[in-house]
């Protein structure tokens, strides 16, 4: 492989300085999604049907457009990091979530059909701290 350097890379390819950055914790990379939520607050995104009565296989492969995931996965960053699709069973890995915390933020049965970005942001936020989830969720709620 050549050494090249920035400048170089430039000449080649859309070098974003920020995803130099690595957003290595499970809470910096859940504090980033939700911040690309809240870029577009009143966004409608999809959200998934069922979650927690499909089976672990079906799970795993759920995804819709426009969903929650979606945004996550638009960012450049996160896909630099290693965020492989929008499917539910690689959010689950790639934020270290359980099945819990993600259906609380993505399953439909929350908010029916859509739900807005701002929302699922504050369940993001919810997500990052266990013991204060409720306290962490009301808050998003007031604040965003």
């Amino acid at each position: 492989m050549k050494h090249q350097t920035l400048d170089q890379l430039h000449t080649v390819a859309d070098v974003h300085a920020e995803a130099t950055d690595l957003v290595a914790t499970r809470s910096q990379r859940l504090e980033r999604w939700a911040k690309l939520l809240e870029k577009n607050p009143d966004r409608r995104l999809e959200a998934l049907t069922g979650t927690e009565y499909k089976s672990p296989e079906i799970r795993e492969k759920m995804r819709y457009n426009d969903s929650p995931l979606t945004v996550a996965f638009e960012d450049p960053i996160f896909r630099a990091q290693g965020l492989r699709d929008d499917t539910y069973g690689e959010a689950k890995r790639f934020f270290e979530l359980t099945d819990w915390q993600l259906h609380e933020i993505v399953c439909h049965c929350h908010v029916g059909a859509s739900i807005r970005a701002r929302w699922a942001a504050s369940r993001v936020r919810a997500a990052m701290s266990e013991r204060f989830g409720f306290f962490a969720w009301l808050r998003g709620i007031f604040m965003h």
